[in-house]
């Protein structure tokens, strides 16, 4: 029997069918974020890649809670309509568009520098913006484009707007990572496209290991100041972060996804729980798995003289000399 022939089996479509239902029902998780009744109203939320999939919804759930919502976009056009569809299923026109591509650290600058002009608050903020698969290309500031959109900028972004953040106390910061930093290496040639394996997620992975790395450090540096840092696995989750991979790869994602993967709303309840949970205020320097529950991190990612060194290294980088 080819393959083909045997996925379309009546046993095997039947007991993949029963299975999915229970994968399903498993995901959801321990937290409902419909029923939670926390409101937002008076807060300010940043959310980085918003226009589509987990970003969006984490959005749209905060701005039905009532904040005010600034979505940080690369592309303007996209970044419109999800702005557009926000207000229109929640209700609340306080949703705004900034844009910042986070590859390019003058321009996380320039974003910076905005936000700290225009808002009066920050309570907020989710650095959720990621790729994957993307093929060797050196930035205009020196660094592998997967690291900086993913790690660097995202690093450079959450230290530029601490002082407001602190000043908004209590605040959150939440760092969407990935369950695959437990596949990630530290070698810190990689920030620039240096003994990278560009194949898959490979150099996702390691740049997942970073975000849990430099949140962890970040968490102990804040102590006090009623900021928590916390990093999240958001689940395996049908988005666009594998639009970059093959073809074929990309089939058989959606394939076996469309069974036993996450949506991207499913993907969103983790990260909103740790945004916005009262059972999660004052949390800090912890790793949330999809299900909303704490669980350890990588080895590495628990090396505290791994971290301050990793932290020292990002703040020299991403530093204006």
């Amino acid at each position: 029997m080819s393959w083909m022939g045997f996925l379309c089996h009546p046993v095997w479509a039947v007991s993949t069918a029963l299975l999915a239902v229970v994968v399903r029902l498993q995901r959801r998780g321990r937290w409902d974020p419909q029923a939670s009744d926390v409101q937002l109203k008076g807060k300010t939320a940043i959310v980085t890649g918003a226009n589509t999939g987990i970003g969006k919804f984490i959005a749209l759930d905060f701005a039905r809670r009532g904040a005010r919502v600034i979505l940080a976009c690369r592309s303007e056009a996209r970044g419109t309509g999800a702005l557009q569809e926000i207000r229109e299923k929640s209700g609340n026109s306080d949703v705004h568009l900034r844009l910042v591509d986070l590859s390019s650290l003058d321009s996380v600058r320039e974003f910076a520098k905005r936000i700290l002009e225009e808002e009066k608050a920050l309570h907020i903020l989710v650095n959720n913006a990621g790729v994957s698969g993307l093929p060797r290309q050196i930035t205009e500031d020196g660094f592998d484009v997967c690291f900086a959109t993913n790690h660097l900028g995202p690093f450079l972004l959450t230290n530029l707007l601490l002082d407001l953040m602190k000043r908004s106390s209590p605040a959150r910061i939440v760092t969407v990572s990935s369950v695959n930093h437990k596949k990630g290496r530290v070698d810190f040639a990689h920030f620039h496209g240096e003994n990278l394996t560009y194949y898959m997620d490979h150099v996702y992975n390691h740049t997942k290991l970073h975000n849990t790395i430099c949140t962890n450090e970040l968490a102990r540096r804040l102590q006090g100041t009623g900021v928590t840092a916390n990093s999240v696995h958001p689940g395996i989750v049908m988005t666009e972060v594998m639009r970059h991979y093959p073809l074929v790869i990309r089939c058989l994602f959606k394939l076996i996804g469309f069974f036993f993967f996450k949506s991207p709303e499913e993907g969103a309840v983790s990260p909103i729980y740790c945004a916005v949970a009262e059972e999660t205020e004052g949390i800090t320097g912890k790793y949330f798995d999809s299900d909303c529950s704490l669980a350890l991190p990588a080895p590495l990612a628990r090396d505290t003289a791994l971290a301050v060194k990793d932290f020292e290294i990002c703040e020299r980088l991403t530093s204006k000399l």
